[in-house]
């Protein structure tokens, strides 16, 4: 049982945490729960290492130790585990904390955005004899250089799903401030519906593709492991999502969810020598320079150039720019046109795949709408379009309509 910042941001909703934990632990589980740090907690910690490293009126670089860093950030979940072990042996849980490093959770030296290597659980599975139940600090593990290390953002999602998989645990529970995943995002279409079940693969294109529901390297962890996920509020005793194998769910609908991402920018290279190599020469440069680019279209002209467009999020634009002009000279390209006014939707659904005609069902939809289509990039179950941004809603709504998505 995993439970997010907001889930624990005082005493009162660790309690109300606590007494989900004792109702899974009076139908007979043995229960490890991970716990975030109290919201806002975490960035606090982030703001003093930077203050630290760089006070104000110093000449400093803002680098600083990330070993450091994670000493400091790491911080907040061990409060919070440690609150929640009170709380639950005040209702007469036994239960104890457990640090990353004491279970232990073994990652990467990649200090600040560790990855998880292995988990050992005889330690656990030893306590769990004795009739303790596991409070673990989220989000952290330890290096190989014997240093606590931490996960990135979204961490503690990660640290539950792989307990999950190494304890063979019968289900995790992913406890959040929604109740479940919906079809769209309801502050956009209020009539978008909460599904009872969802495919992994269509979880993890919906996360990858702006949905916040679930973070992505925890589903692509579940997915590997078969890990059932359950995503359920903290705050409403309801029913939740169940993330599992296709194979689980008896009806697939063509479309299941519509994703969309906000702050995309579309980068065109203008007549660039259409010569072996040439996409190396671009995306390179990008790479070292740390950007991240997602959709990708190359057009090929009859006078031996090309124009390469690809998409990235709006703040690694001057990154993306710099790195291009830089390049410049071994690129040889003519222009640079960026648009940084555009955003990504998305249908997803593993029914595409037995389907004929959905993509065109899109972009009929889009074109009745007046909606220009300015990118366009498929998977097995999936299509995405870069569009202005001006009609996202738009989009978002006359898709969820088109596929039959609305709830009552």
């Amino acid at each position: 049982m995993k439970f997010g910042g907001t889930s624990v941001a005082d005493l009162e909703r660790i309690r109300n945490a606590a007494a989900k934990v004792k109702r899974e632990v009076d139908r007979g589980y043995d229960v490890t729960v991970v716990v975030s740090a109290m919201a806002g907690e975490t960035n606090k910690f982030v703001e003093f290492v930077h203050d630290a490293a760089c006070p104000p009126g110093s000449n400093g670089s803002g680098l600083y130790d990330a070993r450091e860093y994670d000493a400091v950030v790491a911080a907040g979940e061990q409060v919070t585990s440690g609150l929640m072990a009170l709380v639950l042996q005040q209702m007469d849980v036994p239960a104890r904390s457990w640090m990353g490093w004491q279970v232990p959770i073994m990652t990467t030296g990649a200090h600040g955005s560790a990855r998880i290597v292995d988990i050992p659980t005889d330690n656990l599975a030893k306590k769990f004899g004795e009739g303790l139940h596991a409070v673990v600090a989220g989000f952290q593990g330890i290096g190989p250089d014997g240093r606590i290390s931490t996960l990135g953002r979204g961490g503690s999602d990660t640290s539950a799903v792989a307990l999950a998989a190494a304890l063979g645990a019968e289900r995790c529970d992913i406890y959040t401030d929604v109740d479940g995943v919906y079809t769209t995002d309801p502050r956009i279409e209020r009539r978008a519906r909460k599904l009872d079940k969802i495919a992994y693969e269509e979880m993890l294109e919906l996360a990858s593709l702006g949905a916040k529901v679930l973070q992505t390297r925890s589903v692509e962890l579940a997915m590997r492991y078969k890990v059932r996920l359950q995503v359920l509020s903290s705050f409403d005793d309801k029913p939740g999502t169940l993330v599992c194998d296709e194979e689980e769910i008896v009806e697939q609908n063509v479309v299941s969810g519509i994703a969309h991402s906000r702050d995309e920018a579309k980068l065109t290279l203008v007549k660039v020598p259409d010569r072996p190599g040439v996409a190396a020469a671009i995306f390179g440069p990008l790479a070292d320079a740390g950007v991240n680019v997602d959709m990708i279209v190359q057009n090929i002209g009859a006078d031996g150039m090309t124009d390469m467009t690809f998409s990235t999020v709006t703040d690694q634009v001057a990154k993306a720019r710099a790195a291009l002009e830089a390049a410049r000279g071994e690129i040889r390209y003519h222009d640079l046109v960026i648009d940084d006014e555009v955003c990504k939707i998305s249908i997803v659904g593993i029914g595409m795949r037995s389907h004929a005609g959905v993509a065109q069902r899109m972009f009929s939809a889009l074109a009745q709408e007046g909606i220009n289509i300015k990118v366009i990039t498929t998977s097995e179950i999936k299509v995405s379009v870069l569009i202005d941004r001006k009609y996202m809603e738009l989009a978002v709504q006359t898709l969820h309509k088109t596929f039959g998505l609305e709830g009552d």
